[in-house]
């Protein structure tokens, strides 16, 4: 039975979060995340940093500037730090590998964007039968056409929550909420 726990920081990256591509409640997502990690590193779980290399594609090339992490994002030298090459952070990664030899069972998963890199790795964390806590204002999102960049994290949430489960289970929390019991269980 796996029973550790490992924090997912999807595409935190400043290629995302600029004038033209603005998201919703930035600052709240990355002082939610900071605490997040935190907590994870002083429990012995590990951080993961999610980076998106454009591979080629002229766009997110590792080592340029908008494939760098937010710079209020908060990291240590022990956190892990992965490239990913699609939506689906699993894809071609050494993610799955990575935590299967971590004994890693649950993954909490936070990052941008909500309906793209946040909503295929869910689904692909849940055909793997991971245990997931998608962190309802841990993700975040840009303006699309029909829909505010609210509406969409709202309908996600929502989403998952409604979700046939596999082998795994599959709830979204707030922050706030993940703290409260983290704390119950420290202290039980």
């Amino acid at each position: 039975m796996k029973t550790k726990k490992a924090l997912l920081v999807i595409d935190m990256q400043k290629g995302s979060f600029t004038p033209k591509t603005p998201r919703f409640d930035t600052s709240g997502v990355v002082n939610r995340i900071n605490g997040l990690a935190d907590l994870f590193r002083r429990m012995g779980f590990p951080v993961i940093f999610i980076q998106h290399d454009g591979n080629g594609t002229g766009e997110f090339e590792k080592d340029t500037w908008e494939w760098e992490l937010l710079d209020e994002l908060q990291t240590e030298k022990t956190d892990i730090r992965l490239d990913k090459y699609v939506n689906d952070v699993f894809y071609e990664s050494g993610l799955h590998r990575r935590l299967m030899d971590s004994n890693v069972g649950e993954l909490l998963i936070t990052g941008c964007a909500t309906d793209f890199c946040v909503e295929s790795t869910i689904q692909s964390a849940l055909t793997k039968d991971f245990d997931i806590t998608v962190v309802s204002d841990g993700h975040t999102t840009g303006e699309r056409p029909h829909l505010r960049a609210e509406k969409v994290i709202e309908h996600y949430n929502w989403v998952w929550q409604n979700m046939i489960p596999t082998n795994g289970k599959i709830k979204v929390e707030s922050y706030d909420g993940i703290i409260k019991t983290f704390a119950n269980n420290l202290y039980s």
